[in-house]
């Protein structure tokens, strides 16, 4: 990697410029369509000057905190276009003076990796060595990461940087020493506080990947499901009861049946002992609300992890669980006979014993709600297991404080987060029993029986599985440090920590890593927080609440001041993405085919992704490739005149348009403010087809061309200034969505877009409901020489100018040949 970012030679400004214009087929003059080559040749040199390096750490400040994408996986259609999003606020904010940290990151870290190694080289982490192991994912990325950056650049992403290195906006990844040592930094300085600690706690347990994830991480489907109405016996008295359940394979595990106190069915039973079938364990029967009369016979067995209502039952009832399937997601010697079973194996099995035994009354199809990881797809178990946890349910109402001083980008996104934080119910398993991470740095050891922790210094990157303990570790107990430092137990063996952190333990700090928490405490100090916070609406409850969280607990701050939610891309037919249905789109065979420009200008005016999902159509953006292109052809009509050295008295016509722009100036800068470029796009765009070219050109030809001295000199520079003003106004407006296209063309007119400021409004006096009356005029006079087939060119008559369209008779006069 470090070959790849080190042999970019850096350009001098001019030199680039020269790069990008002064080849032949640069010129804008011989580019005849948009092409693909065109965008190459522009998104090179910006890669490769760095043009867009960070500015400055004397003015204004604003960064962008962005998702980083796995790079085991090729760039989707909806990273591109989230991306191409982003941008247009990087642009937008660089033009209005601010010094724009616009970071690369890649997201290197986690169990896309691990399962992305195992694919494509067919191995396992549990058959060989996790060194072994580490080298294959390491292969992996070093392959799949250069392609996610060149997607990037040809999208014409302009990121502060496309290197790596210390510098401000370089790439980073979240695997490199630097980050994992302040992921690691950040981990110590927590657990001394107390605020991560470790516990034996029933967790969610994915037995496909091995490892606990956190309730953040769990999906849940609809799945067909057996409802078994299992008999039982009550002790004191031979009664039948009859409980319904969908796990009879934790019958073992049951500890109490209970009934709704409210159920007057079931009263006489409180106090009284129920007999498990086929295992015959006595369990105590007793009310408690929890249980719903209306739901199968209303009695309920409250087993050891069935389900999250089953935990939490046992922890209130401060009663001891037994669990009777192991990490591998086998049953154990709690499940007697199905011991040795795969869970499905074992209903299959007990269902068979019930049946055979005259134990099960009936069955019922039902669809039951199944918790599933998020990842593998596998059906969540609940397994005892000693974690590492961080402290969060003490700061739920803090990170709600925290989030009351962000602004929401769209308002109505903030309740996500505001639900996700109100559900929060236990603290956050932050372990992973799995191998490419960053690992929990802790060494383990006993002293006098008792269990101690070594916990080392921060500021290095530590991998305690494959190293000895540092000498100078401070030596824990129960929570507390001891005064005594690792050495002083030279005698003892020290075993390092093999489990590693949940990835969101990464993700979270991303915008401290950008903003240089820990490495350089004065930029630190006038960056944060970070500008904006731009991710997907299913991320909400992972990476931006955990980020909050973690924001907080390193600075008692609020981590962002803007917060930006999108929706998703969809189809044409508005159906989500997915191999199977066939319908993924590949945004490398749309930038082959139409160029980032088109993506970019259809991304913008297909809908504002913050409120609405978009369908992707490749129609669509064949269709905004037009548009570039007549940008081109309206910019060359407008080159066909010399731009006056001054501004002229300007005609009554021009002043209205000019004006117009001047509006949709101060229109397109307060919706950029909000991140809203949906709306700007496409009066943009209706400006450009409509206004610009159907109507004004084709009113002012006359008197641009002036070939029949009809007008004066000074009526005709007036044109040819408002020709002028009105491409070089919309070309800067239209910037931060199709940069290349626009900088080409601003270029010949000695315009630097890539420094530019935003303009700012000059709002005239002109009415501006004239444009409608006038483009409605123009209409109705072009369809009536149609119906009574008259060339545009030839003269008719009949034609009455209304009133209110006087000012401008001498130019409608000679646009359409008024007689």
């Amino acid at each position: 990697m470090s070959s790849f970012f080190g042999n970019f030679k850096i350009f001098e400004i001019g030199k680039l410029y020269n790069y990008l214009f002064a080849q032949p087929d640069m010129e804008f003059g011989k580019i005849k369509n948009w092409n693909v080559d065109i965008e190459k040749e522009i998104t090179n040199g910006w890669e490769k000057s760095e043009i867009f390096r960070f500015g400055g750490k004397t003015k204004k400040i604003y960064s962008i905190d962005t998702p980083p994408p796995y790079v085991n996986a090729p760039v989707h259609i909806g990273q591109s276009v989230t991306y191409c999003y982003m941008d247009f606020f990087a642009r937008y904010k660089r033009m209005k003076g601010f010094s724009v940290v616009f970071p690369l990151g890649l997201d290197r870290n986690g169990l896309p990796i691990e399962i992305g190694a195992e694919k494509k080289f067919g191995v396992s982490p549990f058959k060989v060595s996790r060194g072994e192991f580490l080298k294959y994912c390491e292969r992996l990325l070093n392959e799949t990461s250069v392609e996610t950056m060149s997607s990037f650049s040809k999208l014409g992403i302009s990121f502060t940087s496309y290197r790596q290195g210390n510098h401000i906006g370089a790439v980073y990844m979240t695997d490199s020493p630097d980050y994992r040592k302040l992921t690691q930094a950040t981990f110590i300085e927590l657990y001394k506080k107390g605020l991560i600690y470790e516990d034996t706690r029933i967790n969610n347990w994915d037995s496909a990947l091995q490892t606990t994830v956190a309730d953040s991480e769990i999906d849940y489907l609809d799945l067909e499901s057996n409802f078994n109405y299992v008999k039982w016996k009550v002790k004191e008295t031979g009664e039948g009861i009859v409980i319904g359940t969908t796990r009879p394979e934790l019958i073992c595990t049951c500890s109490m049946v209970i009934f709704n106190p409210d159920d007057k069915r079931y009263g006489h039973l409180e106090g009284k002992t129920a007999i498990t079938p086929l295992f015959g364990k006595e369990v105590p029967i007793k009310a408690h609300s929890l249980a719903q009369a209306d739901k199968g016979t209303g009695l309920a067995m409250m087993c050891s992890a069935g389900d999250l209502s089953d935990i939490q039952f046992f922890r209130d009832m401060k009663i001891k669980p037994t669990i009777a399937i192991n990490a591998d997601g086998r049953m154990n010697e709690h499940a007697g006979f199905l011991k040795g079973l795969k869970v499905k194996e074992a209903r299959q099995k007990i269902i068979e014993e019930l049946k055979g035994k005259n134990f099960l009354q009936k069955q019922e199809k039902i669809m039951h709600r199944t918790p599933i990881s998020e990842r593998s797809k596998a059906e969540i178990e609940f397994i005892e297991m000693p974690e590492f946890y961080l402290k969060q349910l003490e700061f739920k109402n803090d990170v709600k404080k925290m989030s009351k001083k962000i602004k929401f980008f769209p308002e109505e996104s903030r309740k996500i987060l505001i639900d996700w934080i109100d559900s929060v119910s236990i603290d956050w398993p932050i372990s992973r029993r799995r191998f490419y991470a960053t690992e929990i740095p802790l060494w383990h050891s006993e002293s006098s029986g008792e269990k101690i922790v070594a916990v080392p210094p921060a500021g290095k990157y530590y991998q305690p599985w494959k190293e000895s303990v540092p000498e100078n570790a401070e030596v824990w107990k129960s929570g507390k440090h001891t005064g005594k430092k690792s050495k002083d137990f030279k005698k003892l063996k020290w075993t390092g920590e093999t489990r590693v952190l949940d990835t969101w333990m990464d993700s979270s700090i991303s915008e401290l890593f950008i903003l240089k928490y820990k490495t350089d405490d004065d930029f630190f100090k006038k960056a944060y927080p970070a500008a904006l916070r731009p991710q997907g609406k299913e991320i909400v409850r992972t990476w931006l609440y955990y980020t909050i969280l973690r924001g907080y607990l390193e600075t008692k701050k609020p981590c962002f001041k803007d917060v930006w939610i999108n929706q998703h891309i969809l189809d044409s037919q508005g159906r989500k993405m997915s191999k199977s249905l066939g319908n993924v789109v590949d945004p490398q065979k749309l930038l082959s085919q139409y160029g980032a420009e088109a993506i970019r200008l259809w991304a913008a005016t297909e809908g504002d992704l913050s409120k609405q999902d978009l369908s992707c159509s490749e129609e669509k953006i064949r269709g905004e490739l037009k548009t570039i292109n007549k940008i081109i052809n309206v910019s060359k009509f407008v080159f066909l005149f010399e731009k006056p050295n001054s501004r002229p008295k300007l005609a009554e016509l021009d002043k209205l348009f000019i004006d117009y722009i001047e509006d949709l100036t101060e229109f397109s800068d307060s919706c950029y403010g909000s991140y809203d470029f949906y709306r700007p796009a496409t009066k943009l765009r209706n400006f450009l087809w409509d206004v610009f070219a159907s109507n004004y050109i084709e009113m002012i030809k006359s008197r641009a061309y002036n070939e029949n001295k009809k007008f004066t000199r000074e009526e005709s520079d007036s044109a040819k200034y408002a020709l002028h003003f009105l491409l070089e106004r919309f070309l800067t407006l239209i910037y931060p969505i199709v940069p290349q296209l626009s900088s080409v063309i601003a270029k010949e007119a000695k315009i630097d877009l890539l420094k530019s400021e935003f303009p700012k409004s000059n709002k005239g006096k002109s009415d501006l409901s004239l444009m409608e009356e006038l483009m409605n005029f123009n209409s109705a006079v072009w369809k009536e020489k149609k119906e009574k087939g008259i060339s545009l060119r030839n003269e008719i008559s009949g034609i009455e100018i209304p009133k209110k369209l006087k000012k401008f008779e001498k130019d409608l006069t000679a646009t359409h040949n008024l007689v």
